[in-house]
């Protein structure tokens, strides 16, 4: 199952950059991911990170919620949790499930994510998000988010919005699972 993910998610890359007419080094330039890398990735030799997965989409002019959305899938207003595509980062095990119905025009996504205890993931700075925001809803355990210089420590309930462009870390300092979701809004890009 792990290995059929990687193969799609290679597929899908490719297909989308040359449907963009780019070259590896093209998508390796606006991503600040290796060509190399790219090129494994395309392979189904590497599994993408979070973030390197996020800094290809955005060049990409996606989010991950539209990159990993069924192609040719019928737009349909109801996503049911059943269907629902779940993908977990290789490198800490956190677990992303991309809520929002797939194929619609709607310029907002919605994921739900578990982040194990522990677990430490960071988004740099990318021009290619330029325009994207977040919404950062936090529902059970701790989270410590960091935005440019400052560190938001949120509990349960509490909601943090940011420029998803400006580069963030997220960090669960506690000893249990973390969970929450992300309300992820594309602006002009």
């Amino acid at each position: 199952m792990e290995q059929e993910l990687e193969q799609a998610i290679g597929i899908r890359i490719r297909t989308l950059r040359m449907d963009k007419g780019l070259t590896l080094d093209d998508l390796a330039t606006a991503s600040g991911v290796s060509r190399a890398m790219i090129s494994r990735i395309e392979r189904a030799e590497a599994s993408p990170t979070a973030s390197l997965l996020a800094r290809v989409c955005a060049a990409l002019g996606l989010s991950l919620s539209e990159f990993f959305a069924e192609e040719g899938q019928e737009a349909s207003p109801l996503s049911r949790r059943q269907d629902q595509q779940v993908w977990r980062d290789p490198e800490t095990g956190y677990m992303r499930r991309a809520v929002s119905p797939p194929g619609t025009s709607s310029d907002v996504d919605i994921v739900d994510v578990e982040f194990p205890a522990g677990a430490h993931v960071s988004f740099p700075p990318h021009a290619a998000s330029r325009g994207m925001t977040q919404h950062v809803w936090l529902f059970d355990g701790e989270l410590e988010m960091t935005v440019g210089e400052i560190v938001h420590r949120l509990k349960p309930g509490d909601c943090l919005f940011m420029p998803v462009s400006d580069g963030h870390v997220f960090h669960n300092p506690g000893h249990a699972p973390a969970r929450y979701c992300v309300v992820l809004a594309r602006g002009d890009h």
